[in-house]
């Protein structure tokens, strides 16, 4: 499971810099797929608000940005670009 694998790096990485941010909930998250990551951006809401359920990021508004090139060196990837939080 592919999907399953890239969410829970994701999930990870957010919830590590929330806690560094001490931040009592993530309320927006902002991530870049890749052209071979094999995800769309509705298939990435669904996944995402799957694995943020009972977590800090739960009800988080996430906003992604799909590339086209399938050469760029992350284009396996789903990267995290940002996120905000509330303190």
């Amino acid at each position: 499971m592919h999907e399953a694998t890239l969410m829970k790096g994701l999930m990870r990485r957010i919830e590590e810099i929330a806690r560094d941010q001490r931040a009592v909930r993530v309320v927006g998250v902002s991530v870049w797929l890749g052209a071979l990551s094999h995800m769309s951006p509705d298939h990435l809401v669904e996944h995402f608000e799957e694995a943020a359920a009972g977590t800090i990021a739960e009800g988080a508004r996430l906003s992604a940005t799909a590339s086209d090139d399938i050469r760029h060196t992350n284009a396996q990837d789903v990267l995290l670009e940002s996120i905000e939080v509330e303190t």
